[in-house]
């Protein structure tokens, strides 16, 4: 941590952490929050923590955090996490940290040039007239619509049902996989509609527009009267703005009370993560890397992010 070190610079007086047990940090499958993670870490080894990154599943990080298995995570999107977030908030086993400033978007995304090959889009009722377009051998003559990780919990198939689209979802083994596959289509001027996010690097790279369809409401996955489809639920869109939060273990203010005034203080905008993740997605660094040249690009940030306890 010496590079760190000269990059923020040293406590005015010394600091001593309350516990010398390591702060557990949940590290998932997608950069933007690999990176978050790993400027948590890099901050709270300056203040002289023990952490350790540790690999954890989209939704099963929740149950584990309310056991204290996990003690942190950087980056809880309200469009696939808030249930299983808030279901150990609610039990008191979890604590919310907070949101950032950056408001999300999660939804069906499409590269512009799809407008020249489907006409009408963005409007989600264009998407059955151009299904064969968008077809794989594995779907044909249905459309591909090709989701993140299986354990990114989107209801798409749900979604495909309400409003009778032509489409079949095929998973993404990885975000690397789903990125992969779109830089391909990119590159060709191939048909593809896929799961992206905002933020993210995706949008800073390439030009493309989210699917619009029916405006959310809570109804709409809760009343199945709501909406287009009086049968069905999940006839809309995604939610627009959603939250990105950060939670903790319920235990983590008592036993790492500086530490847990450093990560109610760090606020990310949607541009500072659009960054991050382009350090490692299109600059090609580690995200350990990645990190760390975010923080030497922020000094003003991270300044006033360090809490008094630690000055």
């Amino acid at each position: 941590m010496l590079v760190l070190a000269v990059v923020i610079g040293a406590p005015a007086h010394a600091f001593t952490p309350e516990s010398s047990d390591p702060i557990k940090i949940a590290d998932n499958n997608w950069s933007s929050q690999k990176v978050l993670a790993r400027v948590a870490q890099q901050l709270l080894e300056k203040l002289g923590y023990q952490t350790k990154v540790v690999p954890a599943d989209s939704q099963g990080q929740y149950a584990a955090m309310g056991l204290g298995d996990l003690d942190l995570q950087m980056e809880i999107w309200e469009g696939t996490m808030h249930n299983s977030f808030m279901k150990e908030v609610k039990a008191g086993r979890m604590v919310d940290l907070g949101s950032h400033t950056a408001t999300t978007r999660e939804d069906w995304w499409y590269p512009e040039y799809m407008e020249e090959i489907c006409p009408g889009l963005p409007d989600w009722k264009a998407l059955n007239a151009c299904a064969e377009k968008f077809a794989v051998p594995e779907t044909a003559p249905k459309g591909r619509y090709l989701a993140g990780p299986v354990d990114w919990i989107k209801h798409d198939k749900e979604k495909i049902e309400a409003l009778d689209l032509n489409f079949t979802v095929v998973n993404a083994g990885s975000a690397a996989a789903l990125f992969g596959e779109l830089k391909s289509a990119y590159a060709r001027k191939e048909p593809i509609v896929l799961f992206n996010w905002a933020p993210n690097w995706v949008g800073a790279e390439f030009a493309g527009k989210f699917v619009e369809f029916p405006e959310h409401e809570a109804a709409c996955v809760e009343d199945p009267k709501w909406g287009v489809n009086p049968d069905k639920t999940y006839d809309c869109g995604s939610p627009k703005g959603g939250y990105l939060k950060k939670g903790a273990w319920s235990g983590f203010e008592k036993k790492w009370s500086c530490g847990y005034q450093l990560i109610k203080n760090i606020d990310f905008t949607g541009p500072m993560i659009d960054q991050a993740a382009a350090f490692a997605d299109v600059k090609g660094l580690t995200h350990d890397a990645a990190a760390t040249a975010w923080i030497e690009q922020h000094p003003q940030e991270i300044a006033a992010w360090m809490p008094d306890c630690a000055k």
